[in-house]
């Protein structure tokens, strides 16, 4: 097929040389692996003999292949671009092509630290997101988040020298939450997270045994009302017009309908149902297992019949064939891998779209589970049980949405008669 592409176009991919020419074959070993067609994989290496020729033209070695270079390439490079064919210069298909290259190098050479640099705030944001994952049990998004928080800050405080924490002051501190003077006043929640990212660096320093207890207290806090406003929910009948809306002329249509289905009928965030596998599902005894969710515990939820059903039904006649054990695996490639959280979202976007509705989240379907179970007069407790909430303030906001029971218990207005 390859051949054929190259006779039909007259031309062949330029090859990955300079500084790229070792990891060609692993490309496109890699490319192959994940089933990508003749056609993508002629285009991609186009796109990485493209690269390799402008990598020798500005001087860059090995160790300078990054994100940081290839965001340079797309940005300043392809715009004003005469290079002659077969080059390719839409970006979106050059920047799949580096993330390849990337997972590449990484793999051949692991994480890349300059030589002749200790590169101080790197390796602090190294151990930083060991703490985070392995004694936090933070999730990836929010573990990336307050490494961007932390790397912004420690750059700004220590540039590249070493960090010298007692150095860290109070007005640091403020400062960096709180922005410059000069600029607009930050909102909220932006200085909620970037405060939260502090404080959580801080306890990661005490524990190596810095004297930082005190500085936690100095970082504002904002006001958090949490519970001023009430959930976004959907009725039931709402529900079963938002799963009517997948027909069989969508495509990954039966994929699309059982994650919404998981999402209603058993109140799973996005993470969980990407983490879903097949050993999870105990079909006989009715039940899965949501195993490394948000609270890093595993619970075992009844597995509805209409859930259960939409399941099997992508399972049977839409799943590719593939090794991976996951539940919800690529339709496209590369192949055998499971979902992201962003086809979750995409899945749903596009299903409100088509009933009109502007949500947007699929934790709105969280809330609509937890309302219509209130609604039905189920506990609180059960239904702090069914979303794994540890405490029950958490499931509290849920009772704000029950309006016919909170009339029951609400005084009359004072100057007005019972």
């Amino acid at each position: 097929m390859d051949e054929e592409l190259e006779r039909k176009s007259g031309l062949n991919p330029l090859p990955m040389g300079g500084v790229l020419a070792p990891y060609a074959s692993d490309y496109n070993s890699q490319l192959i692996q994940g089933r990508y067609a003749a056609e993508t994989r002629h285009a991609y290496l186009c796109c990485m003999g493209h690269f390799a020729r402008w990598l020798t033209a500005e001087q860059i070695r090995l160790e300078g292949v990054n994100e940081a270079a290839g965001s340079r390439f797309v940005a300043e490079h392809i715009p004003r671009c005469n290079c002659p064919a077969p080059f390719r210069r839409t970006p979106h298909i050059v920047k799949s092509a580096l993330s390849h290259l990337y997972d590449v190098l990484k793999k051949r050479n692991g994480p890349f630290v300059p030589s002749g640099s200790l590169n101080y705030i790197q390796n602090e944001i190294a151990a930083f997101d060991r703490y985070m994952g392995e004694v936090c049990g933070l999730a990836a998004k929010t573990r990336r988040q307050r490494v961007l928080i932390l790397t912004r800050f420690l750059r700004g405080r220590f540039a590249s020298g070493p960090i010298v924490i007692p150095a860290i002051t109070p007005s640091d501190l403020r400062q960096f939450v709180l922005g410059p003077k000069s600029a607009t006043p930050r909102n909220a929640g932006l200085m909620r997270v970037m405060g939260g990212a502090l404080r959580c660096y801080l306890q990661f320093r005490a524990l190596a045994g810095d004297p930082v207890q005190f500085l936690g207290g100095t970082i504002p806090r904002p006001p958090n009302r949490r519970l001023t406003e009430l959930p976004i929910s959907l009725s039931k009948s709402e529900v079963k017009q938002l799963l009517a809306s997948f027909d069989k002329s969508l495509p990954s249509t039966r994929r699309g309908y059982a994650i919404v289905r998981c999402l209603a009928d058993l109140g799973l965030r996005a993470s969980e149902v990407v983490h879903m596998m097949l050993d999870d599902i105990d079909w006989q005894a009715g039940t899965v297992r949501i195993a490394k969710g948000k609270c890093r515990r595993t619970d075992v939820l009844p597995l509805p019949f209409a859930t259960g059903r939409a399941i099997a039904e992508y399972l049977r006649t839409e799943r590719p064939i593939t090794a991976n054990r996951a539940v919800f695996v690529r339709h496209v490639a590369p192949f055998d891998d499971p979902i992201s959280v962003g086809v979750v979202h995409t899945t749903l976007r596009a299903a409100y779209r088509r009933c009109g509705w502007p949500h947007t989240r699929p934790h709105i379907l969280r809330h609509s589970l937890a309302s219509r179970l209130l609604q039905e007069g189920t506990p609180l407790k059960e239904i702090a049980d069914v979303l794994r909430h540890r405490s029950l303030n958490t499931s509290m906001i849920y009772v704000k949405v029950d309006a016919i029971r909170l009339s029951a218990v609400a005084l009359p207005w004072p100057g007005r008669t019972a």
